[in-house]
Formats: C-alpha cells, sequence, structure tokens
C-alpha cells in the first residue's frame, strides 16, 4: 500500500558513484549500481536520511513523495539476505570503481632499500585498502600478513610504508566514523575464513582509536580460531612509536 510520506531521493546527475552513503545507511536500502547510488526498495527506506551527511556532492535529499509505507519486516529479510551472501565473489564488472578489488605487484622491500631512486615507490600490494570495501573472499587475504591499521597512522608515521606496509595486506578504516559493526562482522568472517600467517594492529594514542583493538579481539574470538602471532602497535600524535607490543 502506497502513502505520502519522507523518503529518499538522489540526483543522478550529481551522484559520482563514490559509495560513501551504502554503509551509513542501516537498512541496507541503498546500493551502487551502474555507477551510481540506487535505491533497492522504497520499503526498505526510513526516510529519516542518516546517509545525507556521508555524500560529498550532495545528491542525496530527503523529499515527501508516493511510496511505499516502510517495512522493518522486509528490511531484517533483506539484511539476513545481504549477509549470507557476503562469501559471493565480488564483480569487477560492476558498482563504485574505488572498490573493485585489484591485486597489485609492489617491488619488494629488499630490491628498494638500496636504491634511492627507487625508495619512493608504493609497498601497497593491493586495492582497495579501507575496511569496509574488503569483502572477506578477497584472494589478497589468503595466508598473508596482514595489517589492520587507523586512517590516520598514514599520516603521523612517516615510515608507515618501509615499516608496516611491505610485505604485507593493509586494511584500513576509522572505527569513530565507520560503522563499528560491519567491523566486527567483516573481520569475524576473515578469522573464520582464511588462515593468516599474522597480525599487526597499528592505532593512534587518541582513545577513539583504541576501540579498533577490542573489535578486532571480539572478531577473533568469535571466530574461534587458534592462536595467531599478534602485534598492537601505537603511533603518538607526534609521529612516534608510543607502544609495541604482542597480544
Amino acid at each position: 500500500m502506497k502513502v505520502k510520506r519522507n523518503i529518499i531521493a538522489i540526483d543522478e546527475e550529481l551522484c559520482n558513484g563514490c559509495g560513501l552513503c551504502v554503509p551509513d545507511c542501516a537498512e541496507g536500502s541503498l546500493r551502487i549500481i551502474d555507477g551510481k547510488a540506487r535505491l533497492v526498495a522504497d520499503k526498505l527506506c526510513d526516510g529519516l536520511g542518516a546517509c545525507l551527511g556521508s555524500c560529498p556532492t550532495g545528491a542525496l535529499q530527503i523529499i515527501e513523495r508516493e511510496a511505499e509505507e516502510f517495512d522493518e519486516a522486509a528490511v531484517e529479510e533483506f539484511l539476513a539476505s545481504q549477509k549470507k551472501s557476503t562469501l559471493a565473489p565480488v564483480s569487477s564488472g560492476s558498482g563504485c570503481p574505488s572498490a573493485r578489488l585489484q591485486v597489485l605487484q609492489p617491488m619488494p622491500p629488499c630490491q628498494t632499500a638500496n636504491i634511492p631512486s627507487l625508495q619512493s615507490e608504493s609497498a601497497l600490494s593491493h586495492w582497495p585498502v579501507q575496511i569496509r570495501l574488503i569483502p572477506a573472499n578477497a584472494s589478497f587475504l589468503g595466508n598473508c600478513d596482514l595489517l589492520v591499521t587507523a586512517d590516520c597512522t598514514a599520516v603521523a608515521y612517516a615510515g608507515l610504508q618501509k615499516d608496516f606496509l611491505a610485505g604485507r595486506v593493509v586494511m584500513m578504516g576509522c572505527p569513530k566514523f565507520d560503522d563499528q559493526q560491519l567491523y566486527l562482522d567483516r573481520f569475524t568472517e576473515i578469522f573464520r575464513t582464511r588462515t593468516l600467517k599474522s597480525l599487526t594492529i597499528l592505532i593512534m594514542e587518541v582513545p577513539c582509536c583504541h576501540v579498533m583493538v577490542p573489535i578486532i579481539k571480539k572478531a577473533y574470538d568469535d571466530a574461534g580460531k587458534p592462536a595467531l602471532p599478534v602485534r598492537q602497535v601505537v603511533i603518538s600524535t607526534q609521529g612516534e612509536i608510543k607502544s609495541d607490543t604482542p597480544w
């Protein structure tokens, strides 16, 4: 039954397909389809506009129009179905280009260490790098040394590439602004389904950054895997290593 109510509207001319609105929609009603944000179904949108602030181009707005009534039961069913499909391969032919999986070919650290002209080469071995964009079934997560790092460490610590990124798969994010439940679900799935060689957690000294640690610990406990070598490193706001300890 259709009623007149508030609902999201997307200006396709302004939408650049960045996908930043998708994780901010708790009901999962937004998806990137054919390079643009789309409303999956009217009944999945509550019309509250939690996604508005994440759109960098102003393509999203709340309007009043005739639409199906918001259906909480349909939302729960839809989210459950999406969770079951998290192990499905990610298509490289649609969606936001920034989320397409890529395996890169960085030069090994041993080859660049003594060559000044090559010291600016990136040690990044894959794309994407954001936690919320990397699925648990990404090929580069298999049998890897995993680095989970807070966004701010990249600009605070000058030697991040050389000291931490080289030879590791990286997942970056901000536990203060990102969806913490998404983090928990993502890491639990990774720990449960993939075999890792080691885990390094790199965070800033600020309190909000430390939330990353209990999220990862709970995910690992929930996955029920044997002990894994874990290194926890804290970077100061002055860019120094404040602590470097094993779990």
